[in-house]
């Protein structure tokens, strides 16, 4: 019982940070953007429920953290709850000028980019937080060096920290991309020839295969974590059966039709065998599609930490849009997948999936922890954007509407669809939440 609380408070801790990290730079982009435009906030909330703390700055806005760490909200002069509905009496007694400076009185224009500034510090929080991670961690070299060798099992291997790989059994790799096409066009074995240059020097010697079974990254909610798996564990063979290159594992995975399989796991020195039953997982391939596979939940990696450099910053912002990109791609085809049946709608995931996803995402290190809050701040953004009453995207659709047609839409309507857009909301979230407890 003890472990256990431990863990589940640990994934707490981890999904309150996230979460509070992403909600406090959203609402941070409503409220700066809206005093730029001249509307003034009365209350910047970082969570809901009874205010723990508070205080109220120089220009009348009252900063508070709530009990319920689950969100925030800005509410600005003449909204009437935290979704900016009108007050309409609270309008009514309002001057022209202080009018001007609520969010319901302020010019379409600053209306519009104080809702748009949400979603959008949302990316850039994203942005930001894996451009710090490429400068922090690096990008390989080219050639391809060997910046520390892995605790693997033991085999005869020369290969040493600062050896310039020239090519693999012949095959020449004068860069990263080279490297992962000579590593796919290897046949599994215990070493392979390793064409190097050291110390000035060419040689020929034999290393571990250059992409081992061994465990780098762990998914949430996986049959390998389930089973206890580690990182730096070493799958050595699969029901008996020996291997030595990591896409032996994939194989025997996904060719086992979601029955057991028996790993040997090697682990500082030491062999123990674990069984676990792959689970089916729907994953996104080049052009948007998906692809159904039996998984366990164990990613791969080389068998050495290559040298890195400190990209340019252009570099990394490059890799950075390129990431997020990514993420808004696969998160609108999953969506897409979902609704017309091609994937199973449990690939959505409700608070507890994402909070054990957090959980998981901060045991695996700070870096793999910023990642995620990278990822999922993406991912509020673009939730947001949704064009559903109560949203941002929603509102931002209203905006819309009043600058086509001169006026916006009339109280009457603004109720209802509001009303609607929450139900949808709340059915969606209430969904999602039995996606958690009751899909394998």
């Amino acid at each position: 019982m003890i472990p256990s609380f431990g863990g589940l408070l640990y994934t707490g801790v981890a999904f309150v940070v996230a979460l509070s990290v992403i909600v406090a730079v959203h609402e941070y982009g409503h409220y700066i953007v809206g005093r730029w435009s001249g509307i003034h906030a009365e209350v910047f909330s970082l969570g809901f429920g009874p205010v723990l703390a508070s205080r109220r700055d120089r220009r009348g806005t009252r900063w508070q953290v709530c009990a319920l760490p689950f969100g925030g909200y800005v509410r600005f002069l003449g909204d009437s709850d935290a979704a900016s509905g009108v007050d309409a009496d609270a309008m009514a007694g309002l001057s022209a000028d202080e009018r001007r400076h609520s969010m319901h009185g302020a010019p379409l224009w600053a209306r519009a980019a104080t809702v748009a500034a949400g979603p959008l510090f949302n990316f850039a929080l994203s942005l930001v937080l894996l451009v710090a991670l490429y400068l922090f961690t690096g990008v390989p070299t080219d050639p391809p060096t060997v910046g520390q060798l892995k605790s693997l099992p033991p085999v005869q291997s020369t290969l040493q920290a600062g050896d310039e790989i020239l090519a693999l059994d012949g095959t020449p790799t004068p860069d990263t991309k080279a490297l992962g096409e000579a590593v796919a066009a290897l046949k599994p074995a215990p070493t392979v020839p390793y064409e190097i240059l050291r110390d000035g020097q060419k040689m020929t010697v034999q290393g571990p295969f250059p992409m081992p079974p061994r465990v780098e990254g762990l998914a949430p909610d996986s049959a390998a974590l389930d089973a206890g798996v580690q990182l730096g564990d070493v799958v050595t063979a699969v029901d008996g059966q020996p291997i030595w290159a990591f896409d032996q594992l994939r194989t025997a995975i996904g060719g086992s039709d979601g029955k057991p399989v028996r790993l040997s796991l090697w682990r500082d020195g030491q062999t123990r065998e674990v069984t676990m039953t792959p689970r089916r997982s729907d994953l996104p391939t080049t052009g948007g599609a998906f692809e159904t596979r039996w998984l366990i939940g164990i990613t791969g990696g080389l068998a050495f930490d290559p040298k890195t450099r400190t990209p340019g910053l252009w570099e990394a912002a490059r890799t950075a849009v390129s990431q997020t990109g990514y993420v808004i791609v696969t998160s609108l085809s999953g969506l897409y997948h979902m609704v017309t049946g091609a994937i199973s709608s449990c690939n959505l995931h409700g608070p507890i999936g994402i909070a054990e996803t957090s959980g998981v995402a901060a045991s695996q290190g700070a870096l793999s922890f910023l990642s995620f809050i990278a990822m999922l701040s993406t991912a509020v953004g673009l939730l947001n954007l949704f064009p559903v009453p109560i949203l941002d995207g929603g509102h931002l659709v209203f905006h819309v509407w009043e600058a086509v047609t001169g006026r916006p839409p009339s109280d009457k309507a603004l109720k209802v669809l509001m009303g609607g857009g929450l139900f949808l909301i709340l059915s969606l979230m209430a969904f999602a939440l039995s996606n958690d407890f009751f899909c394998p």
